[in-house]
């Protein structure tokens, strides 16, 4: 099994040739309809990665803070954003460590956005905080991350991604106990001699998961309230036989 705190290692810059991408301005694109988003607002991207998302809104003339772990990911981001003269900022910092109060119109949590990652359950809440905090009231937040309904149902499986550059497969699995889920994956890019997947679940990241009621009752205790619930980019209603959950919240107007 991974350290406690393997979310800090392993992340590289090649992850911009997992299939998965591929689908980033769609996803900005629905993202916009879901919050109501007007144009100009204030947006936090928690866990931003290298910035796919946060360079696509910027691109869209929202105004983008991305924090994320990874020195890597926030140099590369900040490249990005400077080449382009895009009105987005990137932070270096574990999600904890950042402060803001009541200073976003929006916050995101993409591709987990890190909700689940850390240690326990007490430094996983720790995020809902950060969320909560940096939202003005009236203020919108956005979580895609992997469903625990689903995946206690359905777990253990294997999954492929047929994307336009590689194939990508999964493996995952479930501890009751502990809701999380583990997960291994593997990549093999089209054009390549393909190599054996070496998918070891022994070494595989624990994330743990939530389910809808979880999650409106975590957000509720910090005087947010969900507003719609999907399981795809598409704007399928969630659904515990799927693995993505996508999470529209707000928080209380004063």
């Amino acid at each position: 099994m991974n350290r406690p705190d393997w979310y800090k290692y392993g992340w590289s810059l090649d992850i911009k040739n997992s299939s998965w991408t591929e689908d980033t301005e769609n996803q900005v694109e629905f993202i916009i309809k879901a919050l109501g988003l007007k144009g100009g607002e204030r947006i936090l991207d928690l866990a931003c990665g290298y910035g796919r998302h946060a360079l696509a809104l910027a691109r869209r003339g929202f105004k983008l803070v991305g924090v994320d772990i990874t020195p890597a990911y926030i140099e590369d981001a900040t490249k990005s954003a400077a080449l382009e003269n895009l009105p987005a900022r990137f932070i270096l910092s574990d999600i904890r460590d950042v402060s803001f109060d009541n200073e976003f119109d929006a916050v995101l949590n993409l591709a987990d956005g890190a909700i689940g990652y850390l240690e326990n359950d007490e430094e996983n809440l720790k995020i809902f905080d950060v969320i909560a905090g940096a939202l003005k009231p009236g203020g919108a937040h956005f979580m895609d991350v992997c469903n625990a309904a689903h995946a206690r149902l359905y777990f253990p499986k294997t999954n492929w991604e047929c994307g336009e550059k590689s194939l990508a497969l999964a493996q995952f699995d479930w501890d009751e106990a502990t809701r999380r889920m583990t997960y291994a994956g593997w990549n093999i890019p089209y054009g390549e001699p393909a190599q054996k997947p070496q998918i070891a679940m022994e070494d595989a990241d624990p994330v743990r998961l939530y389910d809808l009621p979880e999650l409106k009752e975590i957000l509720r205790q910090r005087g947010m309230e969900v507003t719609a619930a999907y399981c795809d980019y598409c704007g399928g209603a969630a659904t515990d036989r799927e693995i993505q959950l996508m999470v529209c919240s707000r928080k209380r107007a004063r």
